[in-house]
């Protein structure tokens, strides 16, 4: 549901991978990732055809796994947004990618003519906003000391991924490295490499209809054999609905309160800026806003759940009038 070029992702892609690996695998050599043929013979549609299809049926499934579980990005940033993040962490991943084959022949001696095929440089570049936007929330613990998060699953199939092929890790460190590049504020490069509107509306027009699913009319219950996991990521999924629904409501009432845009700033003052954590105003502001309401230490330590501080909780929440949603929503986008 709202995740159309995630869907296409996980079902074109696959299915090539499955039919050139059972029926046609004479035409596998077209889809072969041969960086020798790019720089001698000029073969540039290679970039294109052996960075898209697998042709090892474990890296499709690990990787149809992975974008099955970042689907979260397109739902919260949108279909345009999530196309431009993989457009431009493709074509950045393929100059690293002939970087690293270059300094590791200059380096080491090793010369590197082929690199495992597949649609990997993009994914692994999926692992920078997956690590710094997505809550880390504690499941359980093994042993005592090593905790396992709602996360450790996506890192446990990124490390079989890696460890699937022997020069993959050049994908992998390429696409963490134009990852780490496209989100950077400093390069900007988000705003040069991004799919024009145009574009967007004519893939909106005629493939979103085919990929897009219906969305459901009742949240389906998770059956006993479920994991915590699953059951957990399930509730996130829902939050995330809501925190959405009720932002729009509270800016459509201030809009009929204030008759104007809503500063977010002015009602929400960056948590990250203030020098303690913990500090508490209870100077009245210039619009003569009553102090804060005693803040509940379940919706605190729901927040804290998710991987937040206690200081910041109790901050959002009070500037929130203790409204969950309006808080958690707010933490997670400073």
């Amino acid at each position: 549901d709202k995740a159309p070029l995630s869907k296409s992702l996980l079902l074109v892609p696959s299915a090539i991978s499955i039919l050139l690996t059972l029926l046609f695998q004479h035409y596998q050599k077209f889809f072969a990732y041969n960086l020798q043929a790019v720089k001698e013979d000029f073969q540039i549609w290679r970039l294109v055809c052996g960075r898209t299809i697998c042709l090892d049926l474990k890296d499709t499934f690990c990787s149809s796994l992975l974008i099955y579980n970042f689907r979260i990005f397109e739902r919260r940033y949108g279909s345009r947004k999530f196309s431009s993040f993989l457009l431009g962490a493709w074509m950045l991943s393929a100059l690293f990618d002939l970087l690293l084959v270059e300094i590791t022949q200059y380096i080491f001696g090793i010369t590197i003519n082929s690199l495992p095929s597949g649609f990997l440089g993009p994914v692994f570049a999926l692992f920078v906003p997956f690590y710094s936007s997505i809550p880390r929330v504690q499941v359980t613990q093994v042993l005592g000391h090593f905790s396992i998060t709602n996360k450790s699953l996506v890192y446990i199939l990124g490390l079989q991924l890696l460890t699937s092929g022997s020069y993959i890790w050049i994908l992998a460190l390429s696409g963490l490295i134009s990852g780490i590049c496209y989100n950077s504020t400093i390069l900007k490069v988000h705003q040069i490499l991004c799919v024009p509107r145009w574009v967007a509306k004519i893939f909106s027009w005629t493939l979103e209809p085919v990929f897009s699913s219906a969305e459901p009319t009742n949240e389906v219950r998770v059956g006993m054999g479920a994991t915590i996991d699953i059951q957990r990521q399930q509730r996130m999924e829902l939050l995330d609905r809501q925190i959405m629904m009720s932002q729009v409501a509270q800016m459509r009432r201030q809009r009929q309160q204030q008759g104007g845009m809503i500063n977010w700033n002015r009602l929400f003052p960056p948590l990250r800026h203030r020098h303690n954590a913990n500090y508490q105003d209870h100077r009245p502001s210039e619009q003569g806003i009553p102090p804060p309401t005693e803040v509940s230490e379940e919706q605190v330590a729901r927040l804290m759940e998710m991987g937040f501080s206690r200081g910041d909780a109790l901050e959002a929440l009070r500037a929130s009038n203790n409204d969950l949603n309006v808080a958690t929503n707010f933490l997670l986008q400073h």
